[in-house]
C-alpha cells in the first residue's frame, strides 16, 4: 500500500490538470522551493526551475505561447513511498508559429511533507 498523503497528493494534481487548474494545483500542492526541470530547454528559461515563483512563470510562458485545444492527464502511477507519475496528452497551437501539434509526455513528481519538492518531464523522441 502506498503512503495516504502520497496518494492524496498525486490524486489531486490529476484532478486539477484534468479540471485545467493548474494554478490551483500550484498554489495547493507544491512546495515553495519545488524543483522543475523540462527534457529540453522551455523558451529562454532553460531546462530547470527553481522555486514556486520561477515554476508559476514558467506556466504563464507556456499558456501565453500556446493555445490548449486540450489537456488529459492519465494517472496516476505509484513509486515506492514519494514518487508518481502521470501521462500528459496535449492539443496545442503554438501562437507565434500557428503550428498545431499533438504531445505526449511524462511527470515524475517526488513528495516530502505533503508537498510536491520535484517534478521532472520526459518527452518521446521527435523524428
Amino acid at each position: 500500500m502506498f503512503p495516504q498523503t502520497l496518494t492524496d497528493v498525486a490524486t489531486r494534481l490529476a484532478e486539477y490538470c484534468n479540471s485545467r487548474q493548474e494554478l490551483k494545483a500550484l498554489d495547493t500542492l507544491y512546495d515553495e522551493a519545488c524543483v522543475s526541470v523540462e527534457a529540453l530547454a522551455m523558451g529562454e528559461s532553460g531546462r530547470e526551475a527553481a522555486g514556486l515563483d520561477a515554476i508559476r512563470g514558467k506556466h504563464d510562458w507556456w499558456f501565453g505561447a500556446h493555445e490548449v485545444h486540450s489537456a488529459t492527464a492519465e494517472g496516476p502511477f505509484m513509486a515506492g513511498d514519494d514518487k508518481f507519475t502521470l501521462i500528459f496528452d496535449m492539443d496545442v497551437t503554438n501562437k507565434e508559429s500557428g503550428q498545431r501539434m499533438q504531445m505526449r509526455e511524462v511527470g515524475l513528481y517526488t513528495v516530502a511533507d505533503g508537498k510536491i519538492v520535484r517534478e521532472e518531464f520526459f518527452y518521446p523522441p521527435m523524428g
